[in-house]
């Protein structure tokens, strides 16, 4: 874990005009620190000596004034920044995740923690440690350097006491840092866990096995309260502990001062200003040290998204041509932590027109749609393929309007959405509906039915720009009528561009121009495939 990653500059473009006036606005805060500590003092000096008051209370009054203002614009930039940071992490992630193969090397669970909590958990990493962090390489500089100026041997002091608080801060990071990994992998076990029983809730409901989960998260959560409170333990120990050695640094400080000044050795003003800047050098090395605490699991997060972030950059491919041409040669691919692999040695070819995929369940049909559409990496074997626009037996459907849920991938206008609804069959459902297309629908679709969410899946191909559309079983939940519109519109779409479906239905693969039979022993060396002769659509 370090202080401050300079990939965030790189990785997230919205951070260095914030970083910018954050350091700004730290070095302004410390010159106005130091200018306080010698308003003060004029203050003090006046008071004992009975001289004038106006003036020092008026530059005192000013530079109040001038802090208050530093410290609002900075409140806001790095709230500002906070938020905008963690928002631009979580698109680049999702964006690098979305454009290279699952190779199964971190599980949905890391990947859900990473850009849920790990995204959000960078908020208070730039809002509050980076300017504590820009604090902390200003103001105890500027404060030594006037301490020397003002009273050297008070400079000495603080000289030789400081480096003990990040010494200190470095070695009880280290405990931190392991103690924080603990809660992170307790809170991605508990996440996991839970994702899982929610989207297995429905079975379990079914077989009445809900309730026997309940001993098993309460399990988990335990594991993430304990890692939860010996974080939070450790925190407080360590903040007393460099509290207590800044205290004590500032009493020998002022000790010291006090015995000169009582000595007379030491004028009143110096032994003030001495006594008031030596807090203002440890103070921020302080702060640094209590904002990496609540700054800890944004750090780590940090460290984990920009490591995913680039591995998925490293394997992301180059955007292929507009290209109907799909080849597979020689394609193996074995599930991770599976026996056996579930394609071994496919081959296939496929241009502009139709090609039906066929197959009991478990032959690798879906699997062999992932892999074209880059969503899988073959363990051995060459693909080469153009952009693709995958429907899946669930295609995604997120709250929003119908209008907005056909618009997912696409810049398609009112107009040609109604006509992709057409073709469907969906039209006049749509237009039966009070708002039509303005109509919101709920999360996964929620208020449709399993063949009206499959038709605005497809409709959703039907108006994607890529010229590879792939279909997992787009016609299983459609009855007679409806699946023989679907194949039509299936149809008219492979004049235009390169369609590969994965079908049980006769009637789809009479209509294919290539027909692929995924179970036939001749698979291991090359597809095996009927060719129909193009005639009129």
């Amino acid at each position: 874990m370090k202080p401050f990653d300079p990939r965030i500059i790189r990785t997230v473009p919205e951070a260095r005009g914030p970083l910018l006036a954050l350091g700004t606005a730290g070095a302004a805060s410390g010159a106005a620190t130091i200018a306080t500590a010698f308003a003060l003092t004029g203050v003090v000096v006046a008071i004992a000596r009975g001289t004038g008051l106006r003036a020092p209370l008026a530059w005192l009054a000013a530079i109040f004034v001038v802090r208050a203002l530093l410290a609002a614009v900075t409140e806001y930039v790095a709230a500002r920044a906070g938020a905008a940071v963690s928002t631009a992490l979580r698109r680049r992630l999702l964006a690098a995740w979305a454009g290279a193969p699952h190779t199964g090397s971190d599980s949905s669970a890391t990947r859900l923690t990473l850009a849920t909590a790990g995204a959000t958990s960078i908020e208070p990493y730039v809002a509050r440690y980076l300017p504590a962090l820009i604090a902390a390489a200003v103001v105890p500089a500027a404060a030594v350097a006037a301490l020397i100026f003002v009273d050297w041997p008070s400079a000495l002091v603080v000289i030789l006491t400081l480096p003990l608080l990040p010494l200190f801060a470095a070695l009880i990071g280290r405990t931190t840092a392991e103690q924080t990994q603990k809660r992170w992998r307790a809170l991605a076990d508990l996440s996991g866990h839970f994702l899982d029983v929610v989207r297995g809730l429905p079975t379990l409901v079914n077989y009445g096995r809900a309730r026997k989960q309940l001993p098993v998260i309460a399990d988990v959560n335990e594991r993430n309260r304990a890692a939860t409170m010996g974080t939070l333990r450790l925190a407080f120990l360590s903040t007393g502990a460099l509290e207590l050695l800044a205290t004590i640094s500032v009493a020998i400080v002022a000790v010291l001062c006090g015995v000169r000044l009582a000595h007379g050795t030491m004028p009143l003003d110096t032994a003030m200003l001495a006594i008031l800047l030596a807090p203002e050098a440890y103070w921020p090395v302080r702060r640094v040290g209590q904002e990496f605490h609540s700054a800890a699991d944004g750090v780590l997060a940090f460290d984990q998204i920009a490591d995913a972030i680039d591995a998925a950059s490293a394997t992301n491919s180059p955007g292929g041509s507009q290209s109907f041409t799909v080849r597979m040669s020689d394609v193996t691919y074995c599930y991770p932590g599976a026996e056996g692999a579930v394609l071994q040695g496919v081959s296939l070819a496929s241009d502009a027109g139709l090609t039906a995929l066929t197959g009991p369940s478990g032959v690798g049909k879906t699997t062999l749609l992932e892999i074209i559409a880059g969503l899988r990496a073959p363990d051995a074997g060459t693909v080469l393929a153009p952009a693709c626009h995958l429907v899946t037996q669930r295609p995604f459907l997120p709250t929003g309007t119908l209008g907005r849920l056909l618009a997912l991938g696409n810049d398609a206008e009112p107009a040609a959405q109604w006509a992709a609804l057409r073709a469907v069959g969906l039209d006049g459902f749509v237009a039966a509906l009070p708002d039509g297309l303005a109509t919101r629908i709920g999360d996964d679709g929620f208020g449709l039915s399993a063949g009206q969410r499959a038709r605005i899946g497809l409709a959703r191909g039907l108006l994607a720009p890529e010229s590879v559309i792939l279909l997992d079983e787009p016609t299983a939940h459609l009855d007679a009528e409806s699946a023989e519109l679907a194949h039509s519109a299936i149809v008219d779409l492979a004049t235009r561009r390169c369609v590969i479906a994965v079908t049980h239905r006769p009637e789809l693969v009479a209509l294919a121009d290539q027909h692929i039979d995924l179970s036939a022993p001749e698979i291991a060396g090359a597809a095996r495939h009927t060719t129909r002769s193009a005639g009129p659509r």
